[in-house]
C-alpha cells in the first residue's frame, strides 16, 4: 500500500485562545526583517501584516491560518502558478504574483489575504500601472497574495526561540526547530492555544484521528 506522506498544519483549540494576537504579531515580526522590522518598539514603519488573523464571536476567539490543503484549489485557481507546494508546504511566490484574487476566492478558510507588497520598509511600485495621488499620477503599489507558509526557511530570532524553551510544556512534545518548520506563532502563544502537527506517513488519512500517527509539536 502506497504512504500517505500529508502536509504539516497548524491547528487551534478555540477553548484556548485568549484573543491577545501575539501570533499576529510575531507571524508579522519574522517575516518582515528585511523591511526593518526588528525586535523593539519603533522599528515598525509599515502596516502589521501577519499570515494569519485572529477572529472573534459571541463565543469563542480563534486564529485562521492556511490548512496547507493536500489538493489546495488555490494552487488550482492561480493563472500564473505562483502557488506550489515545497518541502511539505503550499507556498507563494510572491514575485510571480500578480495579485488576481483567484486564490483568495478559491480558499475556503478565507486563509488568504492581498495586501500591499513591501521592500525596505517602502510600498514596492508596480512597474506599469499609475494612480492619482496627491493630484499627480504615481505607479501603483503592487499586491500580492499573503498567506500562512509554517515560517518556512526562516530562522527564529532568539526572542522567539525563547519561548519554546521556557514555557514548560509538556516532556511528550517534541520540538523540531532545524529539521522541521517552526511557526513563530506556535512558539509566543502564552496559552498554547496553536500546535504543528505533522501527520505520520503510514496510515490513510481517511482513518478516524484515534487511529492517525500525528506528531504534535509545540
Amino acid at each position: 500500500m502506497n504512504h500517505v506522506h500529508s502536509n504539516s498544519l497548524v491547528i487551534a483549540e478555540a477553548a484556548k485562545c485568549i484573543g491577545c494576537k501575539a501570533c499576529e504579531l510575531a507571524c508579522f515580526a519574522v517575516h518582515n526583517r528585511d523591511n526593518g522590522v526588528g525586535s523593539t518598539v519603533g522599528t515598525v514603519t509599515m502596516p502589521v501584516v501577519p499570515r494569519l488573523y485572529v477572529i472573534r464571536t459571541d463565543s469563542f476567539t480563534m486564529p485562521v491560518q492556511c490548512r496547507q490543503c493536500e489538493n489546495a484549489p488555490c494552487a488550482g485557481a492561480c493563472p500564473v502558478q505562483a502557488i506550489r507546494q515545497k518541502d511539505g508546504v503550499i507556498v507563494i511566490d510572491a514575485d510571480a504574483c500578480i495579485g488576481c484574487k483567484a486564490c483568495a476566492l478559491a480558499c475556503p478558510f478565507g486563509a488568504i489575504s492581498l495586501y500591499k507588497a513591501y521592500s525596505g520598509g517602502a510600498e514596492l511600485p508596480q512597474p506599469l500601472l499609475q494612480e492619482r495621488r496627491d493630484s499627480k499620477l504615481q505607479r501603483k503599489t503592487r499586491i500580492i497574495a499573503y498567506k500562512c507558509d509554517l515560517c518556512r526557511n526562516i530562522e527564529m530570532p532568539g526572542a522567539v526561540a525563547g519561548e519554546l524553551g521556557a514555557s514548560g510544556r509538556d516532556s511528550s512534545v517534541t520540538a523540531v526547530q532545524g529539521r522541521e518548520p517552526f511557526p513563530a506563532c506556535v512558539a509566543v502563544c502564552p496559552e498554547d492555544a496553536l500546535r504543528l502537527v505533522k501527520v505520520g506517513s503510514g496510515n490513510p488519512l481517511s482513518q478516524h484521528r484515534e487511529g492517525m500517527t500525528c506528531d504534535v509539536i509545540q
